[in-house]
């Protein structure tokens, strides 16, 4: 547990940490910079800072942007766990037209039971998530574009959105068809023709 009685609450350092992540904090990041619980809760009440559920805080007067869901469901769930993945990954990659009906986040297997957040789909992986599984893009962790499109397409998402993830990637210079290949080897038989459909028509 952080000592924050000595602390000066660093109000600056809050404000870079939060406006990096979309105006949103966690209760942990606050206590880092100086605020205990007590002040945090007096932000809370005098409505400096929003309390937007268990542990996770938005400075009221910080724009809004676009992802900021995303974010806050990322940061909710934990940042050192979780990676926006599926169809929210291929959103901020701007791979195809997909519109997300929920937030989607990958985290390992032994974390299944987190609390989910509201309008979240979380899924979860047998295998750590290495460096070169993801991406970072304005902050945020995410799979990698071959990756984000093999997920989405094992989750349901349509041939045709799937199609125009692997050109639009391939076009890009965002991935390989290689790393495409490598990506879908160990998933089922759907998936892989889903993919191989794709990778004949971006390729074409």
């Amino acid at each position: 547990m952080h000592d924050t009685s000595r602390i000066e609450p660093d109000h600056r350092l809050l404000f870079e940490i939060a406006a990096s992540q979309r105006g949103y904090f966690t209760a942990g990041q606050a206590r880092d910079c100086g605020f205990g619980w007590d002040l945090l809760a007096y932000h809370a009440k005098t409505g400096r800072f929003q309390r937007i559920q268990r542990g996770l805080y938005r400075l009221r007067d910080y724009p809004s942007s676009m992802h900021e869901e995303v974010v806050a469901a990322w940061l909710a769930v934990g940042k050192d766990i979780a990676v926006v993945s599926h169809e929210s990954a291929l959103e901020l990659l701007e791979l195809s037209d997909v519109i997300p009906s929920a937030i989607h986040l990958t985290v390992p297997r032994d974390k299944r039971y987190l609390r989910q957040p509201p309008n979240t789909v979380i899924h979860t992986t047998t295998n750590a998530m290495s460096r070169r599984d993801t991406v970072v893009r304005e902050g945020i962790r995410l799979t990698n574009p071959e990756r984000s499109i093999v997920d989405a397409a094992e989750t349901g998402t349509g041939g045709e959105q799937i199609v125009m993830a692997v050109t639009q990637a391939l076009d890009q210079g965002m991935t390989s068809k290689e790393l495409i290949l490598d990506a879908v080897r160990e998933r089922d038989d759907r998936v892989r023709e889903l993919i191989g459909n794709a990778l004949d028509v971006a390729t074409s």
